[in-house]
C-alpha cells in the first residue's frame, strides 16, 4: 500500500481521503465554469467563444514553457531551501517569457503578420500577463501538493474559479462584449493567484534575486541539476499541450471562428471530467507514488489501485456523452451550439482514454523516462497534424483525431506501466531520483 512521509503504510481509505479533499476544492472550481456555461453561450456569439478560446490556448501553451516543468521537482525536493531556488527559476523565467512574448506579439501585429491578424490588440498584449500569471500559480500549486496542503489549494481553485465566471459574465452584462471573457479570465487568474499566496504561505524570494537579468551561480547549478526536466519533460509537455490546443487553432484557420468557438466548447465540456476528478487523483497519486518508489523501488500498487478506480470513474461521463450530447447540448447551451455535441459524441472514446491516462502520467517523470514520454508526445503530435492537414471535411478530421489519439493511449498506458514496475519491479529508485531524494532528505534533517 502506499506510504505516508513518515514511511509508515497508507491505507486505500487514507488514499481516497486525500483524493476526496482535493476534488471538494476541484468540484466548485470546475462546477462555477460549467454552471455559468450556459449563460455565456446565450451572452456571446461562437466567434467571440472561438478568438476567446484561441488566446486561451496560445496560454496554455506558453505557460508550460514558462515554467521549464522545474515545478515538478517541488514534489521531489521537500527542503525549503530547494523549493526557494525552484520558486526563483521559474520567477525569472517567466518574467522573462512574458516580456517577450508581448513585446513579440506588438512587432508581430505591427509588421503585419498573417497569423496576428485576427487577434485582437487586447489579446495580443495582454498574453504575456496572462502567461506569468498561470505559470506562477502552477508553481505555487506544485508546491502545495508537495506539503499535502490539498484544502488550501482547492480554496484557491475555487477563488480564482469563481471570479473568472462571475466577472465574464458581469463584463459581458454591462456590454464589454469580445474582451469580457479575456478581461475576466485576467481578473481571475490574479485573484486566484493572490488566495493561493495567502492561503499557502510558499516561500517568498530573497532580495538579492528579485528583478534580476541573469541567473546567479546557485540557480544555474540547479537547472544543471535538474536539466532532464527542462530539456526532456518540457518539450513533452508542451508537445502534449500544444496538441491538446491544436485541433483547435487548425480548425479556426481552415474553417473559421464559428467552427472554433463551437469546437472550443466540446472541448471545454469534454475536460471537465479530467480536470475535476482525473487531476484531482493525480495531486495525490503523484506524492503517493513518489513515496512507493522510495520504499519498495516501484510504484506497482498505487498504479494499479489508481487505474482500477480511473476505468469506473470514466466509464460514466465517457456512456453520457456518447449517448446524449447532441441533445444535452442544445438543451443546456442553446440550439446554436448543439453542433458542437455533435462533436462531443464522436470524441467521447477518447474522454475516456484521456481520463484514465492522465494522472498516470507522472510515472514517466518517477521512473526517470522523460525520453520515452517524449518520443510518444512527437508520435501524437505528428498524428494530429497529418490528420487536421488531409483534405477531410470537419467532422472526418475529428472522427480520425479520436481514433488515432484513442490508440495511442492505448499505447500510452501500456508505456506507463511498465514504467510503474520500474523494469523488474523490484529494483532500486533510479540513480538520479535516489540522490535527489536523499538530498532532500539531508536537508529536512
Amino acid at each position: 500500500m502506499p506510504s505516508t512521509s513518515d514511511g509508515s503504510t497508507m491505507s486505500p481509505p487514507g488514499f481516497w481521503k486525500n483524493v476526496m479533499t482535493v476534488l471538494a476544492g476541484a468540484t466548485g472550481a470546475q462546477a462555477l465554469p460549467l454552471l455559468v456555461a450556459p449563460l455565456l453561450t446565450r451572452m456571446c456569439t461562437p466567434e467571440e467563444m472561438g478568438a476567446f478560446s484561441v488566446w486561451l490556448g496560445v496560454i496554455a501553451v506558453t505557460s508550460i514553457a514558462a515554467t521549464l516543468r522545474i515545478d515538478t521537482v517541488m514534489v521531489l525536493e521537500l527542503g525549503a531551501r530547494q523549493q526557494r531556488l525552484c520558486f526563483s527559476v521559474v520567477a525569472w523565467a517567466a518574467t522573462a517569457l512574458a516580456l517577450a512574448l508581448t513585446l513579440a506579439a506588438a512587432a508581430g501585429r505591427i509588421a503585419g503578420l498573417a497569423a496576428l491578424e485576427d487577434m485582437s490588440w487586447p489579446a495580443l498584449l495582454t498574453i504575456g500577463i496572462g502567461t506569468w500569471l498561470t505559470a506562477t500559480m502552477q508553481t505555487t500549486l506544485a508546491y502545495a501538493a508537495s506539503h499535502r496542503l490539498f484544502d488550501k489549494a482547492a480554496q484557491a481553485k475555487m477563488m480564482q474559479a469563481g471570479t473568472i465566471a462571475l466577472s465574464q459574465v458581469a463584463l459581458l452584462y454591462v456590454g464589454v462584449d469580445g474582451a469580457a471573457l479575456l478581461a475576466g479570465q485576467l481578473i481571475g487568474l490574479a485573484a486566484g493567484l493572490w488566495a493561493a499566496r495567502r492561503l499557502l504561505a510558499p516561500p517568498r524570494l530573497a532580495p538579492q534575486r528579485r528583478l534580476k537579468l541573469r541567473l546567479d551561480t546557485e540557480q544555474r547549478n540547479y537547472l544543471v541539476k535538474h536539466q532532464a526536466f527542462w530539456r526532456f519533460s518540457l518539450p513533452s509537455s508542451l508537445i502534449n499541450t500544444l496538441v491538446g490546443q491544436l485541433p483547435l487553432f487548425m480548425i479556426g484557420l481552415r474553417h473559421g471562428a464559428l467552427a472554433a468557438g463551437l469546437f472550443a466548447l466540446t472541448q471545454r465540456v469534454i475536460s471537465a471530467p479530467v480536470t475535476l476528478v482525473a487531476a484531482s487523483v493525480l495531486e495525490v497519486f503523484k506524492r503517493q507514488a513518489v513515496q512507493e518508489f522510495q520504499t519498495l523501488g516501484n510504484c506497482r500498487r498505487v498504479y494499479l489501485t489508481t487505474f482500477r478506480a480511473l476505468v469506473l470513474l470514466a466509464l460514466f461521463p465517457s456512456l453520457l456523452l456518447f449517448l446524449f450530447a447532441p441533445p444535452l447540448f442544445s438543451w443546456v447551451f442553446g440550439t446554436d451550439w448543439r453542433p458542437a455535441g455533435e462533436f462531443a459524441r464522436v470524441l467521447a472514446p477518447l474522454c475516456f482514454f484521456n481520463f484514465i491516462a492522465s494522472p498516470l502520467s507522472y510515472v514517466f517523470f518517477i521512473a526517470g523516462k522523460q525520453k520515452v514520454e517524449l518520443r510518444w508526445q512527437i508520435a501524437l503530435f505528428l498524428m494530429t497534424v497529418a490528420v487536421f492537414s488531409a483534405p477531410l471535411s470537419l467532422c472526418q478530421s475529428v472522427l480520425w483525431y479520436a481514433v488515432g489519439r484513442s490508440a495511442l493511449y492505448v499505447v500510452y498506458l501500456l508505456m506507463s506501466w511498465q514504467c510503474s514496475l520500474n523494469g523488474s519491479g523490484h529494483r532500486l529508485l533510479p540513480a538520479a531520483f535516489a540522490e535527489r531524494s536523499r538530498a532532500s532528505s539531508a536537508e529536512n534533517r
